[in-house]
């Protein structure tokens, strides 16, 4: 049912654990019923269970109330690009004791829902699959800024990975120690799992274009002087 209707990914996802979850809760107390088990005299055990949750799973538990809060709360969801702890990937799986995020090599890290709570967690895809990238590039000083402008709008159109809408923009950052500092925004929606592809393609094809162009791309530079006095004997 829920793979013909509108929602995303990560809504399905989330919805399904759910309702997999409360027809097990369901069903283990029917079962429990249907045997005879009178579940009030259940009481002291849970009680006493309690306690042994309280000293010996409390991780457990912790990871247990974390996964329920990110199923309702969704900060995260299957499909989403995130960061956390250090780690970059897709998140494939959420379970109630933890979390499936896939990186870009198909290494598959299990991380503990707990993470997500008390860590700070960076979602490229919670509003919505627009994320925008910063090109830093900089120029020689004898370089016009208009004609590098131009250019490096021209290489953002050009690459289809790149949306016209929002368009690309180029901002004049800074005059540096050796170079003029431009930054190009570009918007995208495909390679927000592969970052450093879209830069590798934006990069090769402005040092192409620069080198058509003849425009310069400098190196750190000093300038040294060297002051000779003559010693007086």
């Amino acid at each position: 049912m829920l793979s013909k209707s509108t929602l995303d990914l990560g809504t399905r996802s989330a919805i399904g654990t759910i309702v997999r979850y409360v027809i097990i809760l369901i069903g283990l107390m029917v079962i429990i019923q249907s045997v005879g088990i009178n579940l009030s005299a259940l009481t002291i055990l849970a009680g006493a269970l309690g306690v042994g949750i309280g000293f010996g799973l409390q991780n457990v538990t912790n990871n247990f109330i974390s996964g329920i809060i990110i199923l309702f709360e969704r900060p995260i969801k299957v499909g989403d690009r995130i960061e956390v702890g250090g780690i970059s990937g897709d998140v494939v799986n959420i379970s109630m004791r933890a979390t499936t995020v896939v990186t870009n090599d198909n290494i598959s890290v299990i991380v503990p829902n707990s993470e997500f709570i008390s860590s700070q967690v960076i979602n490229w895809s919670h509003n919505d699959r627009n994320v925008r990238f910063n090109i830093k590039v900089g120029v020689s000083y004898k370089e016009d800024p208009q004609k590098v402008k131009d250019i490096l709008l021209l290489v953002a159109e050009d690459n289809l990975s790149v949306l016209e809408n929002p368009a690309p923009d180029v901002i004049f950052d800074e005059f540096g120690d050796s170079s003029l500092n431009f930054i190009l925004r570009v918007w995208t929606t495909k390679l927000i799992q592969k970052p450093d592809t879209l830069r590798s393609q934006l990069y090769f094809e402005i040092f192409k274009r620069f080198r058509d162009k003849g425009i310069e791309i400098p190196f750190p530079q000093r300038d040294l002087h060297i002051k000779n006095e003559e010693l007086n004997i």
